[in-house]
């Protein structure tokens, strides 16, 4: 030890300022508190966007494979008591601000390009899914909580909706991992399947844009799907996505209300919920209609929202049981597969004869 340590450590308490003393205290504080745990997840993430680019892996987005990667460090190797804080501010505050920064990739012009009856069609989609696999849900014995992440997850956005959804019906953290496993199980088989289907159903260019941006479950995937058909197909495909994620909102909101309403006997005091991530998307998404936003500032804040929602994920994945993924049995993941075809089959009913 240096002799300037010496001398540091041998100054008494009662000479250093207070304001040093508090800021040091805070540093401390943070070191053994929320560091830890922010770096073990941080690792977890640059893990799960290095394997995103190992050849077969391709197709799963970092955000799934940081859930896996953060599953099986944790049943593994353990879980450090020093950096469960950390992992729980990563779980919870940078999933809230990715939601925000989500506001980015969406205007309300794009919302309008697809006019009227794209709208619509994107709409009753979403709510004929969502009450269908809750309802599905209830009747083969899934529990309710797990339900709603599955049916958020399916007629929304994917993990991103999970996430969201998350926040107010307040799920376990195996029920999350589960809903986004299984969401992306199927999301890929649409995104490679459905492309295969539009000459067969007669689907020209912006009837599958508008058929595959309304059914598949992860913008990622849409994407994929729909520039396989050509450009219109893809531009299409990827504004009626958006439409969904601009229904993120609305949808939280309502059942936040739903959980209020359930926890409390007087109605008059279960007033719709603004979380103030949503209120803040909302904001977001207003202030990119109105303002022309940079491209590099649009690109930037896009691989923002990634890496939070990797990193969130990726805590959900660490505080993962498997045991406790395996007590949930075949169930869920029958409600995810009746509601992905649920999905592919309605929307495509509206986009042929609505």
């Amino acid at each position: 030890m240096s002799s300037a340590t010496h001398i540091a450590n041998d100054i008494p308490k009662s000479l250093i300022p207070a304001d040093l003393a508090t800021g040091r205290k805070r540093l401390d504080s943070m070191w053994n508190g929320v560091i830890p745990g922010i770096v073990l997840v941080a690792m977890i993430t640059a893990v799960a966007f290095s394997a995103h680019n190992v050849s077969g892996l391709t197709l799963f987005s970092p955000m799934i494979l940081a859930v896996v990667a953060g599953m099986i460090y944790s049943n593994v190797l353990g879980l450090p008591a020093h950096a469960k804080a950390g992992i729980a501010f990563s779980q919870k505050r940078l999933l809230r601000f990715a939601i925000v920064l989500l506001g980015f990739q969406l205007t309300l012009g794009q919302v309008v390009s697809i006019g009227a009856g794209g709208v619509g069609i994107v709409a009753a989609t979403l709510g004929a899914t969502f009450l269908f696999t809750v309802t599905l849900g209830r009747l083969i014995g899934v529990d309710r909580k797990l339900a709603q992440l599955i049916a958020a997850g399916t007629s929304i956005c994917g993990a991103s909706a999970i996430v969201a959804t998350n926040i107010v019906t307040d799920a376990r953290d195996e029920d999350v991992t589960y809903a986004v496993a299984s969401i992306t199980l199927f999301g890929t088989v649409a995104m490679l399947g459905f492309p295969l289907l539009a000459p067969t159903l007669g689907l020209d260019q912006h009837a599958f844009g508008l058929w595959a941006g309304a059914s598949i479950h992860e913008v990622a995937q849409v994407i994929g799907a729909g520039f396989q058909n050509g450009t219109q197909s893809g531009e299409i495909a990827t504004v009626a996505k958006l439409t969904r994620v601009a229904m993120l909102a609305p949808m939280v909101i309502a059942l936040g209300l739903m959980a209020r309403r359930k926890t409390s006997g007087d109605q008059s005091a279960a007033r719709p919920p603004m979380p103030w991530f949503v209120a803040a998307f909302v904001a977001v998404v207003a202030l990119n209609s109105l303002v022309t936003v940079p491209a590099e500032v649009k690109s930037a804040m896009a691989l923002a929202t990634t890496i939070m929602l990797t990193m969130g994920l990726a805590a959900m994945g660490l505080q993962a049981d498997i045991s406790q993924l395996r007590s949930r049995g075949l169930r869920p993941l029958a409600l995810a597969f009746s509601a992905f075809l649920f999905i592919g089959c309605f929307s495509l009913m509206l986009v042929k004869f609505a």
